[in-house]
């Protein structure tokens, strides 16, 4: 029995990270064990959508992808996600399929947001003492 074609890719945003592990299949997108479609908070679903809406159902239709994600907040997990859908569909694309569509696929992905494929590099910045948060200083006082 030949080995299934399968790629892994990592999604990042911030502290929350997503593992993609896509494979030959049918068209399932799985978020820890849920489908897509039931993804909380409601208004940010259509967010992790994006990189299907965008290169369309049929690029899928062969493909199963399961994410694990942890760490950070929802809205912090559904880019994570985002991220590492479109970078396993590339990564699939590029390993399994021909070097052009790939680079079709990434260009379109490019054009509509960088950070689908690039991760955000800003990150939280650490608290200094002498106040509350890493700007904010305590009020001064003269007595």
């Amino acid at each position: 029995m030949p080995e299934s074609q399968s790629v892994q890719v990592f999604g990042k945003k911030k502290t929350a990270t997503a593992c993609a592990f896509a494979k030959q299949g049918r068209g399932l997108i799985k978020v820890n064990g849920q489908p897509i479609e039931n993804i909380e908070p409601e208004c940010l679903r259509l967010k992790a959508f994006e990189p299907v809406l965008i290169l369309g159902q049929d690029k899928f239709a062969n493909l199963d992808i399961r994410i694990r994600v942890k760490g950070g907040g929802f809205t912090a997990q559904i880019y994570a996600i985002r991220s590492a859908i479109a970078k396993s569909i590339v990564a699939y694309y590029a390993k399994y399929v021909d070097e052009s569509s790939k680079n079709e696929l990434r260009a379109t992905l490019m054009a509509y947001d960088r950070n689908l494929l690039v991760a955000d590099p800003r990150r939280r910045e650490p608290k200094k003492y002498g106040g509350r948060s890493a700007r904010a200083r305590f009020q001064k006082s003269y007595r």
